[in-house]
């Protein structure tokens, strides 16, 4: 799975299980709200285990700029607020530094 798609799945995985207790917690949603939340969020882990990277801890450092991307998206297309101006700029700083870090060139370990 090419790492683009893997980071899109997780981030999708991750913001719907997330919401899913948010909903429950702040919405009044019903408990079992949680438990495809928890799948979810297993689902997110899986996928990011995906990514053809040596160190988990570059490749979850790269996810956060699309995270933070999706989680924007999320805020338009579910919640239907329309992010601002920081909150696009925000982004796209956050995605470029996630680009260097998976292009970065490093020698070989």
């Amino acid at each position: 799975m090419p790492t683009t798609a893997a980071y899109i799945g997780a981030a999708i995985a991750e913001i719907s299980g997330c919401f899913a207790f948010w909903a429950w917690l702040r919405l009044d949603k019903p408990v079992w709200w949680v438990l495809p939340g928890m799948a979810s969020l297993a689902l997110f882990a899986f996928l990011l285990t995906l990514v053809d990277s040596p160190a988990a801890g570059r490749a979850f450092a790269a996810y956060g700029g699309v995270y933070i991307a999706s989680s924007l998206a999320w805020l338009r297309l579910i919640e239907g607020v329309k992010p601002d101006r920081w909150d696009l700029i925000g982004a796209a700083v956050c995605l470029i530094g996630a680009a260097i870090i998976i292009a970065a060139p490093r020698p070989p370990n």
